[in-house]
């Protein structure tokens, strides 16, 4: 086979992909809503955490595997999403890259590459840094794959969903794209679901 026959059925299979998206994603939008899936949750106004550990506690490999520690990301507010390559929902990574560039003076953006849901993030840290690089041109910074939910849940993912550790929140990732907001204190303020895009208005109005 050639190299253009190659190319041909590369092209021909995204656009099967892409359509089978716009598909696909009305309906997974409306079982998670069926299934109570898409509820925006926020920290109580009136709630002082009083907690030891916040998100400034935290360390992690990025997924060149270069240790961060997360006290660097101090007076920002921060977007932790736990991404896949594979799922109804990946072109969220253009919104969040997008938010990334917008208010990058305000706001970091990061990724957490996880298998946990229908086995759509299969591959290694390298297939999936140029998976992004590639199809969305990702500049936020990404960590290695982890695991968000479960017995097996990294320290950063139990302690967003443990409202005895984060003083609000026992909402676990229940799918791919979900995101934590942190304020500039280092406390968890809001989860967002799957389905609440990036660039959404109440998204944005939370960071601003």
């Amino acid at each position: 086979m050639d190299l253009n026959s190659i190319y041909l059925r590369k092209q021909m299979a995204m656009k099967i992909v892409n359509k089978s998206m716009k598909i696909f994603l009305p309906l997974l939008t409306l079982l998670t809503s069926c299934l109570g899936f898409n509820q925006v949750k926020s920290k109580p106004a009136n709630l002082k955490i009083k907690n030891s550990i916040n998100f400034y506690s935290f360390k992690m490999k990025s997924i060149d595997g270069t240790l961060i520690d997360f006290a660097t990301y101090k007076g920002k507010k921060v977007l932790i999403v736990n991404t896949a390559s594979k799922c109804g929902f990946t072109p969220q990574y253009e919104a969040l890259e997008a938010l990334h560039k917008k208010y990058g003076q305000q706001l970091v953006v990061l990724g957490f590459p996880a298998n946990n849901f229908g086995g759509q993030e299969p591959g290694s840290n390298n297939d999936i840094a140029a998976f992004c690089q590639k199809n969305y041109g990702v500049s936020f910074q990404l960590f290695e794959k982890v695991d968000v939910t479960g017995d097996k849940a990294c320290d950063l993912f139990k302690w967003l969903a443990n409202k005895d550790e984060n003083g609000w929140n026992s909402q676990q990732p229940n799918w791919n794209f979900n995101k934590y907001l942190i304020d500039e204190q280092g406390d968890l303020i809001k989860y967002f679901p799957s389905t609440t895009k990036p660039l959404s208005e109440e998204l944005i109005n939370s960071i601003k």
